[in-house]
């Protein structure tokens, strides 16, 4: 043995090795990034602000809010664990399970965990009210096994944010039916979701053979439709409900029409000034939607 070589302590690790410790919270911290927090956790408070709006117990409220939980957990898991392979090849670094932070196969027992949980949860929010809910789980899954790379890509936000009213008033007592004005306004919400969520990726998304509706319209062409669903849900929250339309309706859809008007003009100065009136007319559209949560069965 050289000077230069040297005897580690029993039990320690060989230099340049990671800790187990380390390891595992790399690994906990992956699968926490793969799930999707921001829409996850936005859907949820969305869906948790519908409940306590429309009237539902702490419990009733809790068992919605945990369900819609754990179901927007499955989904986002499952969305990365089957991009898996194609985003380790655009050499994706904000995708844990591409980048070894964790296995794909870990991301995709996570889904299965949530999936699992999900389904109680859902039913005990009620039959009728339950089935409402897995089928837009349903959906989201085609969406990220199937739907996302044809023109169809819209479609499962649409069934999902349309289905979260009816999941909320379907857990009612009685079981009501919501109002169609709150469906309606819930789907153009997420019609306009899906186009604001893809449209930072699109030349990725192209590059990688990914042919949904936005990837097919191109950054600008879904830069100029943005506004207008938007446009539409503000429309139907603020003309839906009976009796005259009050001052925040009047105020949503004067900021609606501003927002769709200004994106397209200032377009080619401002890049990203359709997504930000979006962003804006999105938060107005939502603030509706939680505040007439009382009047939505």
């Amino acid at each position: 043995m050289d000077a230069t070589d040297r005897v580690s302590p029993v039990g320690a690790a060989p230099a340049g090795a990671v800790p187990v410790d380390a390891r595992r919270r790399g690994r906990i911290a992956g699968l926490a990034l793969a799930c999707h927090p921001g829409p996850a956790l936005a859907v949820t408070a969305l869906a948790c602000a519908l409940a306590l709006g429309s009237g539902l117990g702490g419990i009733r409220s809790a068992l919605v809010t945990g369900a819609v939980l754990t179901g927007q957990l499955s989904v986002g898991w499952c969305n990365d664990a089957y991009d898996a392979r194609r985003d380790a090849l655009a050499a994706r670094r904000d995708k844990p399970a591409a980048d070894g932070t964790v296995g794909p196969g870990a991301v995709w027992a996570a889904a299965a965990t949530a999936l699992a949980l999900c389904v109680p949860l859902s039913l005990a929010c009620g039959g009728l009210a339950g089935t409402v809910h897995l089928a837009a789980v349903t959906a989201a899954w085609l969406y990220n096994l199937r739907l996302k790379a044809t023109v169809l890509s819209w479609l499962p936000y649409a069934v999902g944010f349309g289905a979260l009213p009816a999941a909320v008033t379907l857990s009612l007592p009685g079981g009501p039916w919501p109002r169609w004005w709150t469906v309606t306004a819930g789907a153009l919400l997420g019609f306009a979701a899906h186009l604001a969520d893809t449209l930072p990726d699109i030349a990725a998304d192209r590059a990688a053979g990914v042919r949904g509706l936005p990837q097919r319209l191109g950054a600008t062409g879904t830069r100029l439709l943005l506004p207008l669903p938007l446009l539409g849900a503000t429309a139907v929250l603020a003309l839906g409900p009976p009796g005259p339309m009050d001052a925040g309706g009047v105020a949503a859809l004067v900021l609606a029409v501003a927002a769709a008007l200004a994106g397209p003009a200032l377009g080619r100065r401002w890049r990203k000034s359709a997504l930000a009136g979006a962003v804006a007319v999105a938060a107005v559209d939502l603030a509706l939607l939680v505040a007439r949560g009382t009047s939505a069965a």
